[in-house]
C-alpha cells in the first residue's frame, strides 16, 4: 500500500534561506504560468497545455539564471500542480459546484516544493538536498517501503517538515475480533457506539478561543508590513497549529481504538457541514468529523478492517427495537418509544440503527476509501 511519513526537520540559517528561496521561485513560476494561461485564453480562446509550459522551462533558466539551481523535476511539478488546479476547476464547473478559479499565490500561500528521483539523498537522520543544504530529521518512526516522492513543507508558524511518499509499505494486519460496531457522531459526545461506549468531545477550539481572540486582536492593531505584525501573525498561526495538532492526535487515537477492537465499523454518511444554526456549525467544525473519517478509513485499510457507510436518514428518529418512527427534537437526549417501551440514550439508539442498517444485505457494498496522509 501507499503511505506518507511526515517528520519535523531542523537546519542552519543558510539552509533555511536556500529553501525559502526555492519556495519563492516556485511560487513565482506558478503565478507566471497561471498568468500565461489566462492571457493565452483571452487572446486566442485556446488553453495552453502543461506539456507546452514544461517545454519552455529550459528557456526560462536561460533568461533567469536564479532558476538554474532549482531542480528540473521540482519546476515540472509546479506546472503539474497548476494543471491539477485547472482540472479540479473544470470538474467543479461540470458538476455544477462553486467553480473556484485557480488563484495567484501570495507569499504565505505557497508552502511546499516536491523532489522526485534525483537531487537528494538520505543518510541516517540527515537529508541532503543539492543546492539547498542538509536537514536533520526527527525520526519519530522508521521510514517504510520505497520512497517515491519527497516534499519539503513550511507551516504557517514557520516550522519546516519533510514528507516521504512511499510505495510498497507492508500492511499491519490485526487478528480478527469477530465484533462489529455502529457509531453515531455528535457535538455533545464525539461518538457513541452501539455498545453504549461514549467518547467525549474535547472542544479544542472552544478551549483556546479566548487566547486566539486576544492574539487576533493584537494582530489587527499592528501596521501592515512591520516586523511586529509578522511576530503577531506567527503567534496566531502557532495557536491554530496547536489546535490542529491536538485534534488530529485525538482522531488518530480514537481511530486506533476502534480498529483494534472491531472487525467492521459502520458509520453514518454525511454530505455537508451546513447547519441552520451558526453556533452548531462552529461546534461541527471544531469536532471535525470528516477529518476523523478520513483517518478511520486509512487506519482500517492498513489493519485489514472494514468501514461501511450507511445513509444518515432518521438514524435517531427510528426506534432500534421496533423500527417505528418516533420524532424528537435535538434537545431530547433520551429515546423513549411509546410502541415497544424501549428507553435508551438517543445516541446509542442511533448507533444501533446504524449497525442494524449496515448489516443488512443492501448495505454490504464497501464504500471507497477517502485518501489521507
Amino acid at each position: 500500500m501507499k503511505k506518507s511519513f511526515k517528520y519535523r526537520v531542523e537546519a542552519n540559517l543558510q539552509t533555511i534561506q536556500n529553501a525559502t528561496t526555492w519556495l519563492d521561485l516556485c511560487r513565482n513560476l506558478y503565478n507566471t504560468a497561471l498568468e500565461q494561461r489566462i492571457i493565452t485564453y483571452r487572446h486566442n480562446h485556446k488553453s495552453i497545455s502543461r506539456y507546452n509550459q514544461i517545454k519552455e522551462l529550459p528557456s526560462l533558466k536561460d533568461a533567469f539564471p536564479e532558476y538554474k539551481n532549482v531542480g528540473s523535476q521540482c519546476l515540472q511539478e509546479v506546472i503539474e500542480r497548476l494543471d491539477r488546479s485547472f482540472q479540479a476547476f473544470f470538474r467543479r464547473v461540470k458538476n455544477g459546484d462553486k467553480p473556484g478559479f485557480p488563484r495567484f499565490k501570495g507569499r504565505n500561500r505557497y508552502d511546499s516544493f516536491v523532489l522526485k528521483q534525483t537531487g537528494w539523498k538520505i543518510e541516517g537522520k540527515y537529508l541532503t538536498i543539492r543546492h539547498i543544504g542538509t536537514f536533520k530529521l526527527r525520526l519519530s518512526r522508521p521510514i517504510e517501503g520505497d520512497i517515491k516522492i519527497l516534499t519539503i513543507k513550511r507551516s504557517t508558524a514557520g516550522k519546516w517538515f519533510v514528507v516521504f511518499s512511499c510505495d510498497n509499505v507492508l500492511d499491519k494486519i490485526l487478528p480478527p475480533t469477530g465484533k462489529s460496531v455502529g457509531i453515531d457522531v455528535g457535538c455533545e459526545f464525539f461518538l457513541t457506539t452501539s455498545d453504549n461506549v461514549k467518547i467525549g468531545n474535547p472542544r479544542f477550539f472552544k478551549k483556546a478561543q479566548d487566547q486566539l481572540a486576544m492574539r487576533q486582536q493584537r494582530l489587527s492593531r499592528r501596521v501592515k508590513g512591520s516586523h511586529r505584525r509578522e511576530k503577531a501573525r506567527l503567534l496566531v498561526a502557532k495557536a491554530h497549529e496547536k489546535i490542529f495538532n491536538q485534534r488530529r492526535d485525538f482522531h488518530f487515537k480514537t481511530a486506533n481504538w476502534l480498529v483494534r477492537n472491531y472487525d467492521t465499523i459502520f458509520i453514518e454518511g454525511m454530505n455537508a457541514w451546513n447547519s441552520d444554526y451558526r453556533a452548531l456549525t462552529r461546534s461541527m467544525r471544531d469536532v471535525a468529523w470528516f477529518g476523523f473519517f478520513e483517518i478511520l478509513y486509512f487506519k482500517a485499510e492498513e489493519a485489514g478492517r472494514k468501514v461501511r457507510e450507511k445513509p444518515s436518514r432518521n438514524t435517531s428518529q427510528l426506534c432500534s427495537g421496533c423500527h417505528r418512527l418516533v420524532p424528537k427534537d435535538l434537545s431530547i437526549h433520551i429515546h423513549s418509544c411509546p410502541f415497544c417501551g424501549l428507553t435508551i440514550d438517543r445516541h446509542q439508539n442511533a448507533a444501533l440503527n446504524i449497525l442494524g442498517e449496515g448489516q443488512s444485505p443492501r448495505c454490504l457494498v464497501p464504500t471507497p476509501r477517502i485518501p489521507a496522509l
